[in-house]
């Protein structure tokens, strides 16, 4: 599909737009058709040959003109007529956390800088904090938006790597010669970004240069979808491929049969987890690697991962725990948690209508909602001062709360809360008052502006709106976004011990943007007996379909189907939230 292309192009346009100071309807416009095409679920190409894009609310006629281009030529005149107009590196500026276009077009305008090397100077010698609207605090955070970009280089989120590795897997399985596929390294930990995605094969001869190996690796390097060949031998490719969304590094080792255990195994890691493990193999005087467990020259464990663990003692230990954080102590003693599994979910806290920034209607999701087999959803538009996401007004979410009740009672199968995600504003108060909040079933308190204020103010204001009893949960606590936006300087620990004592879950926001809380983050609040409430973020009913991150965020955290609110039945949760409200 080549929507994520598209989609990314009307932002670009949306960016120079706004960088040279064009129209504000035709830069809000183009962004709105690059999120509509970024939501859709199929291919815009398929709806286009049917006529049905035309019909999709927020492309118009100029928009429709332009996507139809593109499949034309391959490219938009209008995109290629605004690169014109500026410096090529110029854009680069873009990917700096914190730096947007109306600062590339201060820089650009007043200082003539056109590339992230230029832009380092001018804090250095002091010119940009000398700049109107800048100032040394802003200098300062966008040195540290630099310095995490670079930190960030090379590796990529966790959906862009599973969209890389679904396209490679379902390659693969068609060859002649494939018995097993399998992911392996960071990916299938979860891990939030990957550097390379890694995937097994087993085959007959694997070691063999004349047998299936060697022919399933010139195969893979020579798919339509590898834009670079970095190495290829009879067992190992390694190649740049390209994806609707993103170059990606993918490795594949072609391995024997007899060996796939072992080889998932040792592959899948992480390094420290192995080293763990091969510590107790040597106590044991057994021999580890990614052919198998060895007594001498004779092998004892390979073909099947869970064996692995049986022959050292060990209860199997989940991908998504091996990370060296007291895994391997508690197979040894038989108290690993039994984590968190997608089928326990019965319901999503977090997700917007296009009353706000979303892009469909209640009834849309709820029946979108029940084909995940959910119990319950809550509806939970942005409040009013989120104005770049359309926030709505008091008198608008009295009216939705309103609606929401009407299609509960026509609606079968699935119970439809009403909530919102409220603003925490500068001074850590709410944006309605407790009369209207009283109103919803469930209120997600986030904050969205001031993510760069000092760490004792950050945390008050998340400490305060705890304090509030109509605050269900904390949305998004530490307001990251992966590889765009570091987090805010936030007192964790005080946030987690304030969850706790004020009865407020933190959310598991699982968006791949964000996976906010972390793992670690996670499991520092179910130490605590915080409650996680994992919730999709979703602004389209394919927004629902990101659930699968959010709960392999809270499982690398050791959660189990206990820690997590939704997993509780209906009754069971309009129980537990009014344990928190007045009486």
């Amino acid at each position: 599909m080549e929507n994520a292309i598209i989609s990314a192009l009307f932002d670009q346009m949306a960016d120079i737009m706004e960088i040279l100071g064009e129209d504000r309807f035709r830069i809000n416009s183009n962004r709105k058709v690059a999120r509509v095409i970024g939501d859709i679920p199929t291919d815009i190409r398929d709806l286009l040959a049917g006529g049905q894009l035309a019909k999709v609310p927020g492309i118009g006629k100029s928009s429709l003109a332009k996507i139809e281009e593109f499949f034309k030529t391959g490219a938009i005149t209008a995109h290629q007529e605004l690169l014109k107009k500026i410096p090529p590196e110029l854009l680069e500026l873009l990917t700096i956390p914190g730096v947007g276009p109306k600062g590339v077009k201060a820089v650009y305008e007043q200082l003539k800088v056109t590339s992230i090397d230029e832009l380092k100077a001018v804090i250095e010698n002091g010119k940009l904090a000398g700049l109107a609207g800048f100032g040394d605090k802003k200098a300062a955070a966008i040195a540290r938006g630099i310095a995490f970009l670079e930190k960030s280089t090379g590796r990529i989120r966790l959906d862009l790597a599973l969209e890389a590795s679904h396209l490679v897997l379902r390659f693969l399985r068609d060859i002649t010669g494939t018995l097993k596929t399998q992911t392996a390294g960071s990916l299938r930990r979860c891990a939030e970004t990957i550097g390379d995605v890694d995937i097994l094969v087993a085959a007959d001869k694997g070691k063999d240069s004349g047998g299936e190996g060697g022919q399933i690796i010139q195969a893979f390097t020579s798919a339509d979808f590898v834009q670079e060949v970095l190495a290829a031998g009879p067992t190992k490719g390694s190649a740049i491929i390209q994806t609707p969304s993103a170059a990606v590094h993918v490795d594949v080792r072609v391995v024997p049969q007899e060996s796939f255990g072992a080889a998932a195994q040792y592959f899948t890691g992480s390094k420290e987890h192995n080293v763990r493990l091969r510590e107790i193999a040597v106590k044991k005087k057994l021999k580890l690697n990614e052919y198998g467990l060895f007594k001498g020259s004779k092998i004892v464990a390979g073909p099947v991962e869970e064996e692995i663990y049986e022959k050292l003692g060990l209860d199997y230990v989940e991908p998504l725990l091996r990370e060296d954080r007291g895994e391997v102590e508690a197979a040894k003693h038989h108290s690993l948690p039994e984590i968190i599994d997608p089928e326990d979910i019965v319901g999503d806290f977090h997700m917007h209508t296009k009353a706000s920034d979303g892009n469909c209607g209640i009834s849309e999701l709820a029946e979108a909602a029940k084909e995940w087999g959910y119990e319950y959803i809550c509806i939970t538009d942005h409040s009013r001062s989120s104005a770049i996401a359309n926030g709505l007004s008091a008198r608008q979410l009295a009216k939705e709360i309103k609606e929401i009740r009407k299609i509960n009672e026509k609606t079968k199968g699935i119970t439809i809360l009403a909530g919102c995600e409220v603003d925490i504003l500068a001074d850590g108060s709410l944006d309605f008052d407790d009369k209207l909040l009283a109103e919803l079933d469930f209120v997600i308190a986030s904050v969205h502006s001031g993510l760069a204020s000092p760490r004792q103010k950050v945390t008050m204001r998340t400490l305060k709106a705890m304090d509030n009893p109509y605050v269900t949960c904390i949305g998004h606590p530490t307001g990251r976004l992966i590889g765009q936006r570091e987090a805010m300087d936030l007192d964790i620990a005080a946030v987690i011990n304030h969850a706790a004592q004020t009865q407020t879950a933190l959310e598991v926001n699982a968006n791949p943007w964000r996976l906010d809380l972390k793992d670690i983050h996670c499991r520092m609040a179910i130490e605590a007996g915080v409650k996680l409430a994992i919730g999709t973020d979703a602004h389209s009913t394919i927004g629902l379909g990101l659930m699968g991150y959010g709960v392999a965020t809270a499982g690398r955290g050791w959660a189990t189907k206990s820690d997590v609110l939704n997993t509780l039945s209906l009754a069971k949760l309009k129980s537990w939230i009014k344990i928190k409200r007045p009486r």
